[in-house]
């Protein structure tokens, strides 16, 4: 832990601390009131990834799927059944 004071003027040593992996926790009065930590990317899906993994699973997709396709009658062995209500 380090008071707020000395990290305003020790910013730039802290920084090098963090970049090498350290968290530090500043303080006010004794009570922490921020964490340095390392930058984490944030990226949101990552679309490659997930389609290595489908592939390792063997799972391909259909060439040419589209939208249009969703209004193509399904094949006679697809069956949509009412599930049965259960008591209670």
């Amino acid at each position: 832990m380090i008071p707020l004071a000395e990290a305003a003027t020790d910013l730039a040593e802290l920084a090098r601390r963090v970049e090498g992996g350290e968290t530090i926790v500043v303080t006010r009065d004794g009570k922490p009131v921020l964490d340095h930590v390392p930058h984490q990317r944030k990226g949101g899906i990552d679309l490659e990834a997930g389609e290595a993994c489908l592939l390792a699973a063997g799972i391909v997709r259909r060439a040419g799927f589209s939208s249009d396709d969703l209004d193509d009658p399904m094949p006679e062995d697809f069956r949509i059944r009412v599930l049965p209500v259960r008591a209670g």
